[in-house]
């Protein structure tokens, strides 16, 4: 089994870990508010994503997906989200910030942004689907792989919020730290776009 965990750890670094829409939103968070102001939205992120696991464990996921009306709509709703929350990251206060210049995106946000991505119900869905940990038990193993990838989105995602972080601590010049906010805007905005392509 500890061969078949790390196999499903190692499929999972690229398909979860990689850079999409909530990962770079983690990111652009972490930077333009820092890793403790983020924790609020890291922990929608989380929970929502959580969420996505039981929905691919249980099936539910295939009905979703099978519907066309319901991928376009998730995908609009995290598309529009995305782009006031690029906005809210290029405009976040820079240079040196006081706790309270500005609200960072809070819990409600990052699990909405979570519950919307299309990314994370294909990818969750590939990694869950094709790996198994325990033979012969269909509830066990469903029941170890969402475990063993809850693990991992609560790792992904407080990797993606304290790299955005260091960036913060960095960025003490007002117009670096706005070049660095408009260019993680910037890469919210082109994962919209792969998003929208992929309807």
């Amino acid at each position: 089994m500890t061969n078949d965990l790390l196999l499903l750890w190692l499929t999972a670094l690229p398909l979860m870990a990689s850079p999409g829409p909530a990962t770079l939103s983690l990111a652009g968070v972490g930077t333009a508010y820092g890793f403790r102001r983020g924790l609020p939205y890291w922990a929608g992120i989380v929970l929502g994503t959580w969420a996505i696991l039981v929905l691919v464990a249980s099936g539910a996921t295939a009905l979703i997906l099978a519907e066309p009306a319901l991928v376009v709509l998730l995908t609009v709703a995290a598309a529009a989200y995305i782009l006031y929350l690029a906005f809210k990251i290029a405009t976040a206060p820079v240079g040196s910030r006081k706790a309270g210049d500005e609200t960072a995106p809070a819990f409600a946000p990052g699990l909405i942004l979570a519950l919307a991505n299309p990314k994370a119900y294909a990818a969750i869905g590939a990694v869950f689907t094709s790996h198994t940990l325990i033979a012969g038990d269909a509830f066990a193993d469903a029941a170890a792989k969402i475990a063993a990838l809850g693990l991992a989105v609560v790792v992904f995602a407080t990797v993606w919020l304290a790299f955005g972080s260091v960036f913060s601590r960095f960025l003490a010049d007002p117009t670096l730290g706005r070049i660095v906010n408009i260019a993680f805007a910037a890469m919210l905005l082109v994962s919209v776009a792969f998003a929208v392509i992929g309807m």
